[in-house]
C-alpha cells in the first residue's frame, strides 16, 4: 500500500515537472495545448518571439497583444513559463507603472485632494456619478409622486361615493 502510494506521488511530480511549457522555446502546438491559449495568441507569441526572445513576464505582456495581466496569470496555472519563471504579478509590474491610489482620508488625516483642483479625468468621473445620482433620485422622486397620486385617488374614491 505503501510502495502504490509513494509510487503515484512520484509519478504526479514527474508529470507536473513535464507539463511546463516554456514560451520561449516551445511550438505552436505545445503553446495551443496551454488552456486559453488558441491559435491566434500561439502565433503572436511566436512571432514576437522571432524578434527576440521573451526576457521575463513583462516583456510577454507588453509585446504580445491580447495577453494582459489576468490571462498571463491563468496561463502561469496552467503551465506556462517564461525562462522557467512562473507569472508573478508584483514581480511583472513594469518599473513606469502609475502609482497606487492613495489611500482614503482617515480622521485624523484630512484629504489633500479637497485642496487640490481635480484633474479632468477625476472631474469627468465625478460628472459621471453626479448624474448617476441625479437619475436615481428623480426616479424615486417620481415613484413618490405616483404613490402619493394613487393615495389621493384612492382617499378620493369613497369620499366622492358617501
Amino acid at each position: 500500500m505503501f510502495k502504490r502510494l509513494l509510487a503515484a506521488l512520484f509519478a504526479l511530480i514527474a508529470a507536473s515537472a513535464f507539463a511546463a511549457v516554456d514560451v520561449n522555446k516551445a511550438s505552436q502546438a505545445e503553446l495551443e495545448s496551454i488552456k486559453g491559449i488558441g491559435p491566434a495568441i500561439a502565433g503572436k507569441m511566436l512571432d514576437e518571439r522571432k524578434k527576440s526572445p521573451f526576457k521575463d513576464w513583462t516583456d510577454m505582456v507588453t509585446r504580445v497583444k491580447g495577453v494582459g495581466d489576468g490571462n498571463a496569470a491563468k496561463f502561469s496555472t496552467e503551465g506556462l513559463t517564461v525562462n522557467g519563471q512562473t507569472y508573478n504579478k508584483s514581480a511583472a509590474a513594469p518599473a513606469t507603472a502609475k502609482p497606487a491610489d492613495k489611500p482614503a482620508a482617515t480622521a485624523d488625516k484630512p484629504a489633500a485632494a479637497a485642496d487640490k483642483p481635480a484633474k479632468a479625468e477625476d472631474k469627468a468621473a465625478a460628472t459621471k456619478a453626479d448624474e448617476k445620482a441625479d437619475k436615481k433620485a428623480a426616479k424615486k422622486a417620481e415613484k413618490a409622486e405616483k404613490a402619493a397620486k394613487a393615495d389621493a385617488a384612492a382617499s378620493a374614491t369613497p369620499a366622492a361615493k358617501k
